[in-house]
């Protein structure tokens, strides 16, 4: 590529850039007004640029802004962007709560039923639909993809959902985002399976391997990253709430070289910041200076990225028929009831107050993005068909902009007050 070339490259790239952060902000900040979480107003702005909206009122436009040439920038940002919010997701959540024998029990269980019930239920759904809506794809893959779509849950959204709502050290929300990362473990495991079957590549050594090699990578962080990243914070305290710069160096580096780990395990790479973060969250300094410094240039620039990035490559208008559309219903009911139910039995087993385990199945029933990426690699791979593919975008993100809602539904019920927390 030459030098012009590459100087056009970078115009477009910040073109886009300007577009997305504004739209994003602007569509925020309307998600807030409607007493919605900040996330949702940015996930709509995303799907908005992509050829939902924009690429299909303005085709020719968006083609000019939104060039191919310009997506591997973008991805590229995107991944970072989540590496990093993922990092202060899992250092500012208070998992002493997790001490508790109860509270230990219900993440596993909770973890447990909002995998399994929507694994089952999915498959099943994949099975009766496959003739109907997948004729010409394999019905073990389809059902199989139908089913890892249905057990996902967006680890980033819900982490921002509970930041938003003050709930992030509320004894709720730590059960969720545990449950919830153990959710995602297993999920992106199971897709890694899912694709290893429909490829013809799988096998049982494989997957122990893998299996093995992420309790040993957990492990290895809890009883050897833990000691070290403790005596680096010894060797750079936190002087007047600053980061010094050598730290901050240093721990860039780490959140992406735990983001290489997790990659090679084979599970998605905002696991290995997600897993650093844990390492450092009873670091209080640090945690409120990483935050005070990080925080916000995270939530402004690299999240959004990421959205536009997928919303790119969704188009929710495929749907044109009646039929589509009450199979798209089916999906949809399927997938919250295969959630909220399993999960609010789980905790209500677990001994938690019926508003608590009703929290937990409004919770863990967000699936955001991150289910549209486990959709669009279905989708890229032709294990899932556009119209399933848009049935199961409609659900990740109508599943996603039902939390607020009813979260705030239940606390006031409850008689809790709503601690909303919103960035500037």
């Amino acid at each position: 590529m030459g030098v012009h070339q590459k100087e056009d490259l970078l115009v477009i790239v910040l073109i886009q850039l300007i577009i997305i952060i504004t739209a994003a902000r602007v569509a925020g900040s309307a998600a807030v007004a409607l007493k919605q979480p900040r996330a949702v107003g940015e996930i709509i702005a995303g799907l908005a640029l992509g050829p939902s909206l924009l690429g299909f009122v303005a085709p020719d436009l968006s083609a000019s802004i939104f060039t191919p040439a310009a997506t591997p920038p973008l991805q590229i940002l995107s991944q970072i962007g989540l590496l990093l919010l993922l990092f202060q997701i899992g250092s500012e959540f208070e998992f002493s709560h997790l001490s508790s024998a109860r509270n230990a029990r219900a993440t596993v269980i909770v973890a447990i039923a909002s995998v399994m019930a929507p694994l089952i239920g999915g498959f099943a759904i994949g099975q009766a639909t496959a003739q109907s809506l997948a004729p010409e794809i394999d019905p073990l893959v389809y059902s199989l993809f139908c089913s890892v779509a249905l057990a996902i849950t967006a680890l980033p959204i819900l982490g921002r959902i509970l930041r938003e709502y003050g709930l992030e050290r509320d004894e709720v929300g730590v059960i969720a985002i545990s449950a919830a990362a153990l959710n995602d473990v297993a999920g992106w495991v199971l897709l890694a399976a899912v694709v290893a079957v429909a490829t013809a590549t799988f096998s049982i050594e494989q997957a122990g391997f893998q299996v093995a090699g992420i309790v040993a990578f957990g492990l290895g962080s809890f009883f050897i990253g833990r000691p070290l990243i403790d005596a680096l914070l010894r060797r750079f305290p936190i002087v007047q709430d600053q980061l010094p710069t050598p730290l901050l160096a240093i721990f860039l580096g780490l959140i992406f070289l735990f983001g290489i780990a997790t990659e090679a395990l084979g599970i998605f790479t905002i696991f290995g910041g997600f897993m650093l973060g844990i390492l450092v969250h009873q670091h209080h300094a640090f945690v409120a200076a990483w935050r005070q410094q990080m925080g916000a240039f995270v939530l402004v620039f690299f999240l959004p990225i990421f959205f536009t990035y997928t919303g790119l490559r969704t188009n929710v208008l495929g749907l044109d028929s009646v039929s589509d559309w009450v199979a798209c219903a089916g999906f949809f009911a399927a997938a919250v009831v295969l959630k909220f139910v399993p999960v609010y039995l789980a905790a209500r087993a677990c001994g938690l107050k019926p508003e608590q385990a009703q929290m937990l199945g409004v919770l863990m029933n967000t699936r955001a993005l991150m289910e549209l990426i486990v959709l669009n690699i279905g989708f890229s791979l032709g294990f899932l068909p556009q119209d399933v593919f848009t049935m199961l975008v409609i659900m990740a993100v109508g599943t996603t902009i039902m939390t607020g809602p009813l979260l705030r539904l239940i606390l006031r019920r409850s008689g809790r007050e709503i601690a909303r927390v919103t960035e500037a």
